[in-house]
């Protein structure tokens, strides 16, 4: 058996009049992030740590913010594209390991939905999804509510 091993992190400020969209769900919040697409932090970093897995760049290579095409564009099409890219190159997703990184709003609520809406878009069971979540103990641009940050690893394997 052949396994891959990808890293993604995405980082993306906050800001009034802008909806907040973390793993492919609307969450409500007086801020939302600011992006070219929905700025869906978490599936941008699980696209990263997929595409980069499987040797086929980022998702600025493939989705870049300099593309009309892409301009608002909702997030969970992104993703569903980045595994259509790795499945295209031969790999499956074994399970993804994910945090957030926010001072406000709690996401632990949202969790299990996030995992629903990854799960039927990677074709995984929810069990293979982790989502957690940490503040930064108001330190940084995170603790001041200026941004927030995903960092994800996966495991691919080859088919």
């Amino acid at each position: 058996m052949s396994y891959r091993i990808g890293f993604g992190v995405d980082f993306h400020q906050l800001v009034g009049d802008r909806d907040l969209w973390i793993g492919g769900i609307q969450i409500p919040h007086e801020k939302g992030a600011l992006g070219h697409s929905d700025a869906d932090v978490l599936l941008h970093a699980i696209c990263d740590a997929m595409l980069g897995a499987a040797c086929l760049g980022d998702i600025g290579v493939h989705f870049p913010d300099t593309s009309v095409e892409f301009k608002n564009i909702d997030s969970k099409l992104l993703l569903k594209k980045s595994f259509e890219l790795i499945s295209t190159a031969g790999y499956k997703i074994v399970n993804i390991d994910s945090t957030l990184c926010l001072e406000l709003p709690k996401v632990k609520p949202y969790i299990h939905q996030m995992q629903q809406a990854i799960a039927a878009i990677l074709l995984v069971n929810v069990s293979d999804i982790s989502i957690k979540a940490t503040t930064t103990e108001r330190m940084g641009f995170i603790g001041r509510e200026e941004g927030l940050a995903a960092y994800a690893t996966i495991l691919l394997e080859r088919i």
